[in-house]
């Protein structure tokens, strides 16, 4: 395919835009159920096609330009940016063009996509981002003897399934395919258990709880099995009992009066076992003490009801935060009164904040101050906002604000510019990034809204959500 006149593309984007709308006031009362269905299916087709249509924009502009160059971390936040896709949306569609688009070799000469079945079925639209996902997740796992042609051949037996199947029956035949390949599991193999060995909390959820999976090596089973036996035992560090045995033995009474299932014991000993090492000397991170740090109004303190936000971003309920306080845990929880919001000024002729302005900041800002980042102040910077130190930018709490350190050093080399306005960071993208969105993180603050009207000149409203 030769270079595209660039009048060319517009002229034949113009038609596409034009044949949309056009679509979309048409008016289907009138059509039977046949011809409405026929309808969805055409569309249907027309939709996974477009898939490779973007992969291939995709690639052009990856092989232009650097995600940094336009001032982002990597190219899904340049998605992200761009098209307000969320994280999985944006990583699916850079993981997807990398597959299915067509590649170029070093000499110029053009390849075909690493999965050349699979993108030609795409482009046919005769399979869906579904059906990719499942082939992808097949393609990972065929065991390392699998040569390139029997995996060629693999792909392409998946992708004829997939032309008439739906992705949960494609599913079913992978992993049935899957496992006749490898009945008896791959041999036991250190590279593969260092590959594989995770942890993740998942996202809270509405009631306070998170979901955990992952894998544990033979080490840290073999260590969490330790601590369970001992700290997991019935009659220990129960929560119910007004003085919890977190050492030595428990009573007899401690026992018997233990009612909680062998689960929930193991749950209260992960707990106990974070305890005891906040207890520890287990130095500072980022500038603040490894400690459990939480904002709340006094008001909520007083009713004894709500949530308080932690330093990492989580919520605690106040009656936690009051029961963790009562139990002697006051030496490692800071609770701050934000009723005023009122900056605190504690200048330093040095360019590391000091302890309590980092304290400081996490109530105001809670977490990286970028619009769309979601890292908490746990893992954020002091960032300086107007004036930098290097043009001797003062130390103090009104020329701070948080940032995560990839976007630290995208405000000093990214492109991005930042200022303070009625007390939040301001974040100024460069131009192909400036898509007219707010200038201010709205994730940790979203009672906080775009003013509608331009005579805000901080493009921002202080007003809460009615």
């Amino acid at each position: 395919m030769g270079l595209t006149d660039p009048a060319a593309v517009e002229e034949a984007y113009a038609a596409y835009e034009a044949a949309h709308a056009r679509l979309a006031s048409l008016d289907y009362t009138g059509l039977d159920v046949r011809t409405l269905l026929e309808l969805k299916s055409r569309r249907e087709t027309l939709k996974c096609a477009a898939e490779a249509v973007d992969h291939r924009i995709l690639v052009v502009a990856q092989s232009q330009v650097t995600a940094r160059e336009l001032g982002a971390k990597n190219w899904a936040e340049v998605l992200r940016t761009r098209l307000r896709l969320d994280s999985t949306e944006a990583n699916r569609q850079v993981r997807d063009a990398q597959h299915l688009a067509p590649r170029t070799g070093l000499t110029g000469e053009p390849l075909p996509p690493l999965w050349e079945f699979a993108a030609a079925a795409q482009a046919e639209g005769m399979i869906n981002t579904e059906h990719v996902k499942v082939i992808g997740q097949f393609i990972n796992k065929l065991p390392g003897w699998v040569d390139p042609t029997t995996n060629g051949q693999f792909e392409q037996s998946l992708v004829a399934g997939a032309r008439h199947q739906t992705p949960e029956e494609l599913r079913a035949a992978a992993e049935a395919l899957l496992y006749l390949l490898d009945q008896d599991g791959p041999l036991p193999d250190d590279a593969e258990r260092a590959r594989k060995r995770s942890f993740r909390i998942g996202k809270q959820q509405p009631d306070g709880m998170s979901k955990v999976d992952g894998w544990l090596d033979p080490e840290a089973r073999a260590t969490l099995e330790a601590v369970q036996d001992k700290l997991g035992a019935p009659g220990m560090c129960n929560p119910a009992d007004p003085t919890p045995c977190q050492s030595g033995t428990p009573t007899q009474a401690q026992i018997d009066n233990d009612t909680r299932s062998a689960d929930q014991r193991n749950h209260d000993a992960l707990a106990a076992m974070g305890r005891i090492a906040l207890g520890t000397d287990l130095g500072d991170h980022n500038g603040l003490p490894v400690v459990i740090a939480a904002t709340c109004t006094v008001a909520e303190l007083e009713r004894g009801t709500g949530h308080a936000l932690t330093l990492t971003g989580s919520r605690l309920p106040i009656c936690d935060l009051i029961r963790m306080a009562a139990r002697g845990a006051d030496h490692y929880l800071v609770v701050f009164d934000d009723h005023t919001e009122q900056p605190l000024y504690m200048g330093r002729a040095r360019r590391t904040a000091t302890v309590a302005q980092r304290f400081a900041l996490f109530a105001r800002d809670l977490g990286c101050t970028k619009p769309n980042c979601t890292v908490p102040a746990s893992r954020s910077q002091a960032h300086h906002v107007d004036t930098d130190w290097r043009d001797d930018g003062p130390t103090d709490i009104t020329n701070l604000a948080l940032a995560c350190g990839c976007d630290n050093r995208l405000a000093d080399t990214g492109g991005w510019s930042t200022t303070m306005a009625n007390g939040r960071a301001h974040w100024t993208p460069p131009p192909l990034l400036d898509v007219g969105q707010p200038r201010t993180n709205q994730y940790w603050h979203p009672t906080l809204y775009p003013a509608e009207s331009g005579d805000d000149e901080s493009g921002e409203s202080d007003s809460p959500a009615s």
